[in-house]
């Protein structure tokens, strides 16, 4: 425990799984860092050949504040019922070019891990609906399908299982993608106002961090941000629910017809 003398010397360094493949690293100071410490240690993490960027001390970072919306959107849509997981997967690997749909990412992560981690942000957020965990992700925690290192998942790896086939529809497929892209980076451009990372920090975050086609911010630029926010207004205005409302950022952004990248 550091004493209050030594609060300056203390920095936070969040390596990825499997680490020594993985480049990024997330450098998170302190309130009491120093400079100097935080230059040091970003200096010495550079010079192993990995990827730093630096992050505010707050719940899930960069990486893990963002991504919870590449698993929640997912798991909602399975929840209304709009398709299942393999055509999920199927559309945001189509027309996302994401190299893995969410399902079977969180199997490939373990269901125990990606679970534990969305109820520790929701709750450090003070309960914020856009992090509320799922009953679904919950049940499947509860009954140990914690993926692939378990046999089962959200898919069924026992040998001889036939992996589902998914309902390779052009337009569902789309709106599947557009939806959880929407909220991907609704996530981003929150965390860069609020300052929890620079523009180029989060966009590098989420592209070397968890291997994102693009970086969300630029995609949302290519997209046009005034598209952006009324696809997040659509979708808060038709649930009533929280969880959907569009960052400030977004809407003073799109009213002035601005881009992340000028």
């Amino acid at each position: 425990m550091p004493t209050k003398k030594k609060q300056e010397r203390v920095i936070g360094i969040h390596f990825f799984n499997p680490a020594p493949l993985m480049p990024l690293v997330e450098i998170i100071p302190g309130i009491a860092t120093s400079v100097e410490v935080l230059n040091e240690g970003k200096a010495l993490i550079d010079k192993w050949g990995k990827t730093t960027v630096i992050a505010k001390d707050t719940p899930g970072f960069i990486v893990n504040r963002v991504a919870r919306s590449y698993y929640g959107e997912a798991i909602r849509i399975y929840e209304e019922g709009f398709a299942d997981f393999a055509t999920i997967d199927w559309a945001m690997k189509e027309f996302g070019k994401f190299r893995m749909g969410p399902f079977e990412l969180m199997d490939m992560i373990g269901n125990d891990v990606n679970y534990a981690v969305t109820e520790t942000v929701w709750t450090q957020f003070f309960y914020d609906p856009r992090f509320k965990p799922s009953l679904t992700q919950k049940r499947l925690f509860e009954a140990r399908y914690f993926g692939k290192k378990s046999g089962k998942g959200y898919y069924n790896y026992s040998e001889g299982s036939v992996m589902p086939e998914p309902v390779k529809n052009r337009e569902l497929g789309l709106d599947i993608f557009h939806r959880i892209l929407v909220m991907l980076i609704n996530e981003a451009a929150d965390a860069f106002y609020l300052r929890i990372a620079s523009r180029d920090d989060i966009d590098l975050a989420m592209t070397k961090g968890v291997n994102y086609p693009k970086g969300l911010l630029k995609w949302a630029d290519e997209i046009g941000i005034e598209k952006v926010f009324k696809m997040l207004l659509h979708f808060y205005d038709e649930y009533a629910e929280d969880r959907y409302r569009p960052s400030f950022l977004l809407r003073r952004m799109a009213g002035n017809n601005q881009k992340f990248y000028q």
